[in-house]
């Protein structure tokens, strides 16, 4: 059975493009919008992983991560940014403050995203 992976991006183009590549490599991987949707589909349905973008409209990835957190289930997350007005050095380093197990910054390559993915959820 593959691990399950939810993949939170507000943007369709990458968030299309991170679902595809997972699932070629075998992973089960669900998607949303934004951290809200994310949310609801995580209670319906627990992942292993959950990467998710950082700044989204209606509810962003600091608070999504901090509701996983808060879930108690053994979830890893890996936090994705381009940044914003400030870069994504700034909220990358505020997720890893608080909680996640993982950060990259876009844009990414494939083999960087499958490797952390690999990593994380051999962990």
């Amino acid at each position: 059975m593959s691990a399950r992976i939810l993949v939170i991006d507000d943007d369709p183009v990458v968030r299309g493009m991170l679902v595809e590549m997972l699932a070629r490599e075998g992973y089960d991987v669900d998607e949303a919008e934004d951290g809200r949707a994310g949310m609801k589909r995580f209670r319906e349905h627990p992942a292993a992983l959950v990467i998710t973008d950082v700044v989204m409209p209606e509810q962003e990835g600091l608070e999504t991560l901090m509701q996983l957190r808060h879930t108690g289930l053994p979830v890893k997350v890996m936090a994705i940014s381009g940044g914003g007005r400030v870069g994504p050095d700034a909220y990358l380093n505020s997720a890893r403050t608080l909680g996640a197990d993982a950060i990259l910054a876009k844009p990414f390559g494939r083999e960087e995203l499958l490797e952390l993915v690999t990593k994380l959820l051999a962990d």
